[in-house]
């Protein structure tokens, strides 16, 4: 059975001004802000502005212009994150990043609204742990 989206989870609040969050950048179908519980040096969360439960709804309901511009915004913040952190440490190997998105709740994901992770920063563990 799907669950329908709920308009009042946290995610949508912050879309609609009603909570504040630390915006790093936004578009018209986008917005990527600092995660208030950091899992890195770095950790941005980006958030389409439409009701999209998880990754897979996304994928088959936004629109190409939502596709296009979420996935321009979560380009544009994971390259200001590599020339922020390459320009401060002049170490190449702290400039890369992780994209994660997680779907369903086996897998992690705590908020229901489709969002990517970008971690960076530091160095990151490894994936090869499990819960």
């Amino acid at each position: 059975m799907v669950t329908p989206y709920d308009p009042n989870n946290i995610f949508a609040k912050i879309i609609k001004g009603a909570i504040p969050a630390k915006i790093i950048a936004r578009n018209e179908y986008a917005i990527a802000f600092y995660n208030i519980q950091p899992q890195a040096k770095f950790h941005a969360l980006v958030i389409p502005t439409g009701p999209y439960r998880n990754f897979s709804d996304f994928n088959v309901n936004a629109s190409p212009k939502e596709h296009h511009a979420f996935w321009n915004l979560t380009q544009e913040v994971a390259s200001l994150l590599e020339e922020h952190y390459l320009e401060e440490t002049k170490d190449k190997n702290l400039a890369g990043f992780r994209l994660i998105t997680n779907k369903g709740p086996a897998s992690g994901q705590e908020v229901e609204h489709f969002h990517v992770h970008i971690l960076g920063g530091e160095k990151l563990a490894s994936l090869n742990t499990k819960a």
